[in-house]
Formats: structure tokens, C-alpha cells, sequence
């Protein structure tokens, strides 16, 4: 049996009654309705059958989308088009992904440590021990130096410049014209003797550093000394923390006692503070091995720093040399000798 048998005619068939062509009549189809066209069905009628169901089914469908009763172009809709027709007709919305909220956002957070969490413990242990070893070193160094005379700081990146040297005193003024410049006797060490050349470098506010030089084994040694007031502030980034060594030998002793020792070479910095607080780059080179310490000069208190002298053992020596306080006319004597010394033979000092 055919599926379109037992079927409304639909538009567009042509005249499939029972006096068209093809018509489903008694008639139809030859006429014939015995065992007889079952038979030939059954043996070559299924090809044509078969070739026709495309169509058959095509039919069916158009046949029962169209409505109870429906004429014209609605039978001819399919179950598609009908479909798409509503949708454009009542404009329904096209769903659109909503930007997630702040439970999902956590939750993805969340994930995302789940994820990584060896390398953040690697990364936050790394962060407590940079903040739990490094200020209790530098507020060591603030209470050693309570006056605000030098600043330490460690930077582990920090690489000197290759076949660095420590810089000369440059243009050589009178002992005279360093102790009125300076406002204080600068300290001599006994180990050095009378210093090749005397530099002082002005401050703000009347502030200066005084450098005293000597030549050594072909080098230069350095001791820069300035008074607790200077409103200067040394920023050093070295590779490793210093070593705290006692001048007189004893286990514990005053700030006076106490000396910084940096045995590698480390990058300097000097920073001039006014009296704003404002704070300025006064300048910036490579420096060997260095020795802090402090003593005082008199009324004053001097913070020396000693470079050039790459054994410790010897710049020590140097530190432990200092003079000890003593009379004015002692201190006359001294300063006329090395004022003898700084103008030669000629009794000029050299500008």
C-alpha cells in the first residue's frame, strides 16, 4: 500500500480525484484493485514505490503542518518554516552569555591556586625571608647611626662595574682650609700617616664630607669623614649582608666600638637631605672593600668610611689607630705637621 492512499488531496497534486489522472478511484491506477496488482506490487510495483517516497513523504509533511481546514500558501509551510516564521514574529531574545558574578570569579580564583600552589609557597617563602632577615639588619644600622648619617641597603643584583678603582680626593685643599670648610678636625689614623691630599665636598646647609687620601701599593686608600649632623645618607646595595666586628675585641660595646665590614666590592650611592627632607643624588661610582665605623671628635661625633685596603685584618689596623683625644695644643701640633706636609718645601698650599 502506498502511503499517499487514504490521504486528503492537497494543493498542487493536479487532479488526483477519481476521474484524474492517476486518480485513486476504483479505478485508478489501471483500474485494477485485485490480488492480482498486490502481486505485481509485491514483485515489480516496489521499485516505483520506492523511487516515489522522497516525495510521498514530502507531501505528508506539508499535508499535516498545514492547519484543520487551511487553503492557500499556509498548507504549502512546512513544519520549519513555521517554526522560524513564529520566531521572527515574536522576536524572542537570543540567549547571551551573562558575565559570571563574583561567586563564580571566586571560585575560578580558587581553581587557579589549586593549580599553582607550589610555586606561590615558593614565592611567598621566598618574600618572608627577605622581610623578616633584611630590616632587623638595617634597623641595626639606624640604631648604630641614630644621628640619620648612613643608610644600608642590600641589592643582590647589584654587579660593580669590571676593574673598578677607588677614586682619588681630586684637587687638594690646605688642612686649614678642610677643618674651616668641614667645621670639625678631621681624624688622621697613625697607621697612614699624613694623607697625600685633603678634598672636602660641600653640602647643603653648610654640610660637607671631607675625604683624606694616601697612596698605597700603587692604589689609593680613602677615608671619608663627616660629623653625625650631615644630613647625608649613604645608600649601599651590596651582594651580601656585612660583618660586625668589635674594635676593642670585646663581646658587647658601645656604638664607638662597633665596625661595619664589607669584604666585596658593592655599589655607592650618595644622597644629600635637606632640611625639608627633600633627598638628592650627589653622586654614584663603584667602590672596593669597606670598613664603617664611628668615634668621637671632641664635642662632635664622626662617622669615618675607609676604602682601598682589601685585607680586613689591615683595615682594622687602620681603625684601631686613630689618635685618642687629646689637648689643644696637641692638637696644634698635629695639624701644624700635616699642614708642613700638604705645602712642601715652598710653603704654598696647593689649590
Amino acid at each position: 500500500m502506498s502511503v499517499s492512499e487514504g490521504r486528503k488531496a492537497y494543493d498542487g497534486e493536479g487532479g488526483r480525484g477519481s476521474g484524474g489522472a492517476g486518480g485513486r478511484g476504483p479505478r485508478g491506477r489501471g483500474g485494477e484493485r485485485g490480488p492480482g496488482r498486490r502481486r505485481r506490487e509485491q514483485d515489480g510495483g516496489r521499485a516505483v514505490d520506492a523511487a516515489r517516497l522522497p516525495e510521498e513523504l514530502r507531501a505528508l509533511g506539508r499535508s499535516l503542518d498545514a492547519a484543520e481546514g487551511a487553503e492557500g500558501s499556509l498548507g504549502s509551510e512546512t513544519m520549519v518554516e513555521r517554526v522560524l516564521g513564529q520566531i521572527l514574529a515574536e522576536q524572542l531574545p537570543v540567549p547571551v552569555a551573562e558575565p559570571r558574578g563574583a561567586r563564580e570569579r571566586l571560585r575560578a580564583v580558587r581553581r587557579w591556586t589549586r593549580l599553582r600552589w607550589r610555586s606561590l609557597t615558593a614565592t611567598l617563602c621566598g618574600l618572608l625571608t627577605v622581610l623578616t632577615l633584611t630590616p632587623p639588619v638595617r634597623a641595626a644600622v639606624y640604631d648604630w647611626f641614630d644621628f640619620g648619617g648612613v643608610e644600608v641597603r642590600y641589592d643582590p643584583s647589584a654587579v660593580p662595574s669590571p676593574g673598578a678603582e677607588v677614586p682619588g680626593c681630586g684637587r687638594s685643599v690646605s688642612w686649614a682650609q678642610a677643618v674651616r670648610r668641614a667645621g670639625f678636625e678631621p681624624l688622621v689614623p697613625d697607621a697612614l700617616g699624613t694623607p697625600d691630599a685633603v678634598s672636602v665636598t660641600e653640602g647643603p646647609s653648610g654640610r660637607a664630607l671631607v675625604g683624606l687620601c694616601w697612596r698605597e701599593r700603587g692604589g689609593t686608600v680613602r677615608l671619608d669623614e663627616f660629623a653625625a649632623g650631615l644630613d647625608l645618607a649613604f645608600t649601599k646595595t651590596v651582594r651580601e649582608q656585612p660583618e660586625w666586628i668589635s674594635l676593642s675585641g670585646a663581646e658587647a660595646g658601645g656604638a664607638n666600638d662597633i665596625a661595619l665590614w664589607f669584604p666585596r666590592p658593592h655599589l655607592l650611592r650618595f644622597w644629600l637631605v635637606d632640611a625639608d627632607g627633600e633627598r638628592y643624588r650627589h653622586e654614584e661610582r663603584t667602590a672596593g672593600p669597606t670598613l664603617l665605623w664611628t668615634r668621637e671628635a671632641g664635642v662632635a661625633e664622626v662617622t669615618l668610611r675607609l676604602e682601598g685596603v682589601e685585607s680586613k685584618a689591615r683595615a682594622l689596623e687602620i681603625a684601631r689607630s686613630l689618635p685618642e683625644l687629646v689637648a689643644e695644643s696637641g692638637t696644634d701640633s698635629i695639624a701644624d705637621s700635616i699642614t708642613d706636609s700638604l705645602t712642601g718645601s715652598s710653603g704654598a698650599p696647593s689649590e
